[in-house]
């Protein structure tokens, strides 16, 4: 039981890695869309671009942390420490 528990706290599921993605997409777009709104003056065109890059790195993000969850952990640490 101990190897099943193990293994199910040593990847994140696939909800929570959305869940991450979505909680920090709310604060970068908000940031995005300030800095469009500085850029372009327009409150509309600042919406349009904060929407579009959400989106987009919603996406983004998610693959990146699948793609994560594919490297053994400690893999770059031995690669990095000349071991294995």
């Amino acid at each position: 039981m101990k190897n099943k528990n193990n293994k199910r706290h040593s990847k994140e599921s696939h909800l929570r890695s959305i869940i991450k993605g979505i909680c920090w997409r709310i604060i970068a777009t908000f940031t995005t869309a300030i800095v469009a709104f500085v850029v372009t003056g327009e409150v509309g065109t600042a919406l349009k671009i904060g929407g579009i890059e959400a989106l987009l790195k919603i996406v983004f993000y998610y693959f990146h942390e699948r793609i994560w969850q594919m490297v053994p952990r400690g893999t770059i640490r031995s690669v990095y420490q000349g071991e294995g």
